[in-house]
């Protein structure tokens, strides 16, 4: 992941706070909202990490086809990656 783990907590939180601000939502425990802003954001920047790690799992289980046709794994890996992001529906 790009972000550390306690800026997207900061930038939940403000988040959160700024649509109270506006007044955009109400809410009685703005701790609880935080946690599940919080949550959700780590979770959508957390799934290129997912993704790329199912897409190495994928390559080793072909790695003796790759070597023995000469395709290369930096190529491999992209295509693989995109046709995850596709069947995930991610934008990365």
């Amino acid at each position: 992941m790009i972000l550390s783990k306690d800026y997207v907590g900061y930038l939940a939180r403000q988040t959160v706070k700024g649509l109270i601000d506006a007044k955009m939502i109400r809410t009685e425990k703005p701790a609880a909202l935080n946690e599940r802003v919080n949550a959700g954001l780590l979770d959508e920047l957390m799934l290129e990490d997912r993704i790329n790690e199912e897409v190495r799992v994928i390559l080793e289980a072909y790695q003796e086809d790759m070597r023995r046709s000469g395709a290369s794994y930096p190529e491999m890996f992209k295509k693989v990656k995109m046709e995850l992001a596709k069947k995930y529906k991610a934008v990365l």
